[in-house]
């Protein structure tokens, strides 16, 4: 068989394979007769009221010289890690403001930073394709650097994202702009798994965010460039379970729901979206009526304790507090006092839910509790 022969029959496969995905696409469509707000509106129920004094902002972390891009929580809920432009992470006492480190980094062009389970040690990776790991209980070189206790090098790509696996200091998850993502054994520095790739169910563009799902650590989800998320069993590297399509631009940031069987999505098309891993529906999608140019994009998201909450960061520095169920937006942190002065690039909840912490490329973090007598929901 020539050369032409087999270009031919692989663009007549490709043609067949779109035909069969878009009326899978319009299949699904037609059984989907409403979405959670829907069902949920006809049942009579109503929008979390959110007033202006719920959530407040009660400390302004200033330290970092350059934009803020990205944030961690402690699993003990009271201390912070901060990735800047500036070439450095800091960690912070959420209740003091107080500085306990300020590392500066081998590469300054670092994008994302995470927290070890028993917060003895951080990660960090950017431009330079390696995950650094930070024992923050070594002692400082005689310039008060403290010293990488692990680089984990393999990605072709700049390191967009990384996460402990959960109850484990020894293994945690990153993406790339190579479109893979990598679960790395972090006592032999070597790769566990590698997640896409050449395999055809990868990503097929630049991998932004994983979040590891809190129920069963063994299954991820990673949010692309090629305007998809794709849900990963790290038994089965050599696949992804299941594509999840929707979003018109790139998918910035996902996160698990509190429950472990759905997750949410935020993306460059200005909407946030939520899916069910096990049908592989979309269940809902939350966004504001724009002018069509002016759509800001979704940076960030996390979810309330509960899941009734989602917040969801965006490139104009808006920060919506989005009623799950009845995707009603109930408030915007970045309407309020004290709000940020530029593009929300990060934000994270603390561990009992009782907080929340932006990060923005006016180079500062913010805490905003609940207040009041509203209770943690």
């Amino acid at each position: 068989m020539s050369v032409a022969e087999l270009k031919e029959r692989h663009a007549a496969a490709t043609e067949t394979v779109s035909e069969l995905r878009e009326r899978l696409k319009q299949k699904r469509l037609s059984l989907l007769d409403t979405d959670v707000a829907g069902y949920a509106r006809s049942q009579g129920r109503t929008p979390v009221s959110f007033g202006p004094t719920d959530l407040v902002c009660c400390r302004t972390l200033q330290g970092h010289t350059g934009k803020v891009y990205s944030l961690d929580w402690t699993s003990e809920k009271n201390r912070i890690v901060s990735a800047s432009q500036d070439g450095r992470l800091i960690v912070w006492n959420a209740l003091t403001s107080q500085k306990t480190h300020a590392i500066k980094l081998p590469c300054a062009w670092v994008m994302t930073c995470a927290f070890s389970p028993t917060g003895q040690s951080v990660a960090c990776g950017g431009l330079d394709s390696v995950c650094s790991i930070f024992n923050l209980n070594s002692p400082t070189d005689k310039d008060g650097t403290l010293p990488v206790s692990r680089m984990l090098s393999g990605h072709k790509g700049y390191v967009s994202s990384c996460q402990y696996v959960p109850d484990e200091d020894t293994h945690l998850i990153t993406s790339s702009g190579d479109q893979t993502c990598v679960l790395w054994d972090i006592t032999t520095g070597l790769r566990t798994s590698v997640f896409g790739g050449e395999f055809q169910s990868g990503h097929t563009a630049d991998v932004l965010s994983v979040s590891i799902n809190g129920s069963n650590s063994r299954v991820f989800v990673s949010g692309s460039c090629d305007g998809t998320a794709r849900l990963w069993d790290t038994r089965v590297a050599s696949r992804a379970t299941r594509t999840f399509h929707g979003h018109e631009g790139d998918v910035n940031s996902v996160k698990f729901f509190p429950d472990g069987n759905r997750f949410g999505t935020g993306s460059d098309d200005g909407s946030c979206r939520l899916f069910d891993i096990r049908t592989g529906h979309q269940l809902q999608v939350y966004n504001q009526q724009h002018g069509d140019n002016d759509v800001p994009h979704v940076t960030s998201i996390a979810f309330s304790i509960s899941g009734r909450l989602l917040f969801a960061g965006y490139a104009n520095g808006d920060c919506y507090v989005w009623d799950t169920l009845l995707a009603k937006m109930v408030l915007n942190l970045g309407s309020l006092q004290n709000s940020h002065e530029g593009r929300i690039s990060c934000l994270g909840l603390s561990a009992d839910g009782s907080a929340l912490c932006t990060g923005s490329w006016d180079t500062n973090l913010k805490i905003w509790a609940f207040g009041g007598h509203r209770r943690v929901i």
